[in-house]
């Protein structure tokens, strides 16, 4: 499994839901999509790089080819899918303060769901439906979301400046860059690894070590 890629973490779970009250599920979402207010607490969640809800009915999961046997399923599914910066528990709770109302209401109609306070029941729920990663790819793994952001801010004010400062003077062309470098003194970083780029990366380095205190 490598749920980690550099900075950032792939999360899934797939929650059960009773077949009947799927409508009602999908009713919510549709309300959602309407009073997007509903969910302003993400957009101060800067760590986050994605999430997604989607509803399968236990009738319309796909066959790869005709011969495969049709599912039987007691339950219609909900998945959640999300990529996001730092650790699992620090995404989970940064959700539950967020949008404590917004993931009762998404949850509802799951099977066993506790709701998002208190904090251990929900916990244990999201660790007992998460289904860990396999393979997971990120163009930018040593990237937070931030340092995306930071690495455009900075790209458009070099341009902006080279357009302005291109005729001036050399002590007018220092004193705007100057000027330029404590304008960015946010959007400045470095994009190092975390202690852990990956889980594969992670056991590859303990394997190096321990042959190298065996070679001593």
């Amino acid at each position: 499994m490598s749920n980690i890629a550099g900075k950032a973490y792939a999360m899934n779970v797939i929650t059960p839901m009773r077949w009947y009250k799927v409508w009602l599920n999908r009713l919510i979402f549709w309300a959602a999509l309407k009073a997007p207010n509903v969910l302003n607490g993400l957009l101060t969640l800067s760590l986050i790089h994605y999430a997604r809800w989607v509803i399968i009915p236990r009738d319309k999961f796909p066959r790869l080819d005709p011969s495969q046997p049709k599912e039987e399923l007691e339950y219609s599914y909900m998945m959640f899918f999300s990529n996001f910066n730092g650790s699992w528990a620090q995404y989970v709770d940064s959700f539950t303060f967020a949008i404590p109302s917004g993931l009762d209401l998404f949850w509802k109609m799951n099977v066993r769901y506790p709701k998002s306070v208190p904090l251990t029941p929900f916990h244990d729920y999201i660790q007992h439906n998460q289904i860990d990663t396999s393979h997971y790819y990120t163009a930018y793994p040593m990237a937070a979301s931030n340092d995306v952001k930071s690495a455009k801010n900075v790209k458009k004010a070099l341009i902006d400046f080279n357009a302005a400062s291109s005729n001036k003077s050399p002590d007018e062309f220092l004193e705007d860059y100057n000027k330029l470098l404590n304008q960015l003194q946010h959007d400045f970083g470095e994009m190092r690894p975390t202690p852990i780029v990956s889980l594969a990366a992670q056991a590859v380095k303990e394997r190096y070590m321990e042959t190298q205190a065996g070679n001593r």
